[in-house]
C-alpha cells in the first residue's frame, strides 16, 4: 500500500504538471489545425472593476483611451463600487473623455457591482478588466475577431508579469507562459478550459448572473458557456500586462483565495461544468480538478517514500517500481533538495536562479491551495476580495 500511494500521487503530479499538456500538444497536431476568423469590428464594451484603485486608474484609463479601437465603439465603463479613496473621484475627472461611472457608497463584492455595471453597458461585446493591469494598444482589435464565429461565447487574452527586481515576478511569469502553452493547446481542439479575468471577453447577451457568494467570477462565466455549448477561445496576440504581488506572503493570500474558489466551484459541479461534453470535462478536470489535488500528492508522495524507508517495510530486490534500496533513498534526497531549495528562496533576500526560485514558487502555489481547502471547509469564504498590495515603482508601464 505505501508503494501504491506513492506512485499514485507521483502520477497525479506528473500528469498535471507535464503529463496534461503533453497530450494536449500530441493531440492538438493530430486534430486540428489554428482555425482562422473574419475580420470583425463589433461595439465594445471595456468593463473596468475598481476599488480602491486611486493609485492605478488613471494609469488604466490614459491605456484604455489609447487603445487602437474606434472611438464611437468602445465604451469605457468604470465600476467602483464601495471605494472609500479618490477612485470614483479620478474617474470622474475623464467624464469629458466619454468615460463614465458606476458607483455606490455600499460595497456588496465585485459580483454585484458587475451584475449593477451590466445595465449601462451598451456593447455587442463585453471586455471585463481591472484597474491595475494595462493592455498592449493593438489588444482590443484581436480580442474581438473570434466573435466572427457566431459558435463562440468567450475569449480569453494573454496575461503577461512584468519583471522587475522581484523574483516573484520571474517565477509567476513563468507560470504564466506555462498556461499560455496550455491554452494555445486548448484551443486548437476547439475550446480552452481556463480563462483569465482580467481579459476575458463574453457577448453581452450571454451574460448570466452568478451567485454572488462565487468567489472566482470568470471561472463561473467560462464554465456556464462551455456549459451552454458555446466555445472559449485564447488569443495569445491580445495581451494584459501587470505587475506581480508585492511580496510572497501577499502572493499567498491572493492563491489561498482563488483556490478556495476552485473548491467552491465544485460544490456546483452540476449546475455550471460542462457534463455533457466529454472532451471539455476531461479538459476541465485535468486543467482545474486536478490541481487541487497537488498539496495532497505532495504531502503523500513524501511521507510514503518516508516510510519506504523504514527497515522491514520496503524489502527485496533493488526496483525503482517497488520503491526498494536504493531507488527509496536515491527519490527520497531529490524530494528532500526540492524542498530545501522552496525553504532557502522564502528564507533568501535578494535575487536567486531558477534552480531556486521555481520549487520555491510551485511549493508555495501549493500551500497556498492548502490553505485555501482549510478555508472552504471552514466555509470562510466570502464574495469580498481581500485587497493585496501589487509591486509597483510608480512609474508608467509601457507595453
Amino acid at each position: 500500500m505505501i508503494v501504491f500511494f506513492f506512485w499514485l500521487s507521483i502520477f497525479i503530479i506528473v500528469y498535471t504538471y507535464a503529463g496534461y499538456p503533453a497530450l494536449l500538444y500530441l493531440l492538438g497536431k493530430a486534430c486540428r489545425k489554428t482555425k482562422e476568423y473574419e475580420d470583425y469590428e463589433p461595439s465594445i464594451t471595456l468593463l473596468i472593476a475598481a476599488y480602491n484603485e486611486e493609485d492605478f486608474i488613471r494609469r488604466k484609463l490614459d491605456n484604455s483611451l489609447n487603445l487602437d479601437y474606434p472611438s464611437e465603439k468602445l465604451q469605457i465603463l468604470v465600476v467602483a463600487d464601495g471605494s472609500t479613496d479618490k477612485t470614483a473621484e479620478i474617474v470622474q475627472t475623464y467624464e469629458s473623455r466619454h468615460v463614465e461611472l458606476c458607483f455606490q457608497p455600499q460595497r456588496q463584492g465585485k459580483l454585484a457591482a458587475i451584475d449593477r455595471a451590466m445595465a449601462f453597458a451598451r456593447g455587442d461585446i463585453v471586455l471585463f478588466s481591472d484597474a491595475n493591469n494595462i493592455y498592449e494598444p493593438g489588444t482590443l482589435k484581436s480580442l474581438v475577431v473570434p466573435f466572427s464565429d457566431p459558435t463562440v461565447g468567450g475569449v480569453s487574452g494573454a496575461k503577461h508579469i512584468i519583471k522587475d527586481e522581484n523574483t516573484l515576478g520571474e517565477s509567476e511569469g513563468l507560470y504564466w507562459k506555462y498556461e499560455s502553452f496550455i491554452k494555445k493547446q486548448e484551443t486548437r481542439l476547439g475550446s480552452c478550459s481556463g480563462v483569465s479575468g482580467e481579459i476575458f471577453a463574453i457577448r453581452r447577451a450571454l451574460y448570466e448572473p452568478a451567485p454572488r457568494h462565487i468567489i472566482n467570477d470568470d471561472f463561473y462565466l467560462a464554465m456556464r458557456l462551455l456549459r451552454r455549448g458555446y466555445r472559449i477561445v485564447y488569443v495569445p496576440q491580445a495581451r494584459s500586462f501587470e505587475r506581480t504581488s508585492y511580496s510572497k506572503k501577499d502572493e499567498i493570500i491572493r492563491r489561498k483565495r482563488i483556490n478556495a474558489g476552485r473548491y467552491q466551484a465544485l460544490r456546483y459541479f452540476r449546475q455550471i461544468f460542462p457534463l455533457k461534453y466529454p472532451r471539455l470535462m476531461w479538459q476541465v478536470i485535468s486543467h482545474k480538478v486536478f490541481r487541487l489535488l497537488l498539496p495532497f500528492a505532495m504531502i503523500v508522495a513524501f511521507l510514503t517514500n518516508g516510510l519506504a524507508l523504514v527497515p522491514g517495510l520496503s524489502k527485496g530486490e533493488p526496483s525503482i517500481l517497488r520503491l526498494t534500496f536504493p531507488f527509496n533513498w536515491i527519490i527520497f534526497s531529490i524530494q528532500s533538495l526540492f524542498y530545501l531549495l522552496s525553504v532557502i528562496g522564502n528564507i533568501s533576500a535578494g535575487k536567486q536562479g531558477k534552480l531556486v526560485y521555481l520549487p520555491t514558487f510551485l511549493v508555495n502555489s501549493n500551500i497556498a491551495s492548502f490553505q485555501g481547502f482549510l478555508q472552504f471547509i471552514k466555509g470562510n469564504e466570502t464574495a469580498l476580495w481581500e485587497k493585496v498590495k501589487r509591486a509597483d515603482n510608480g512609474e508608467q508601464i509601457n507595453a
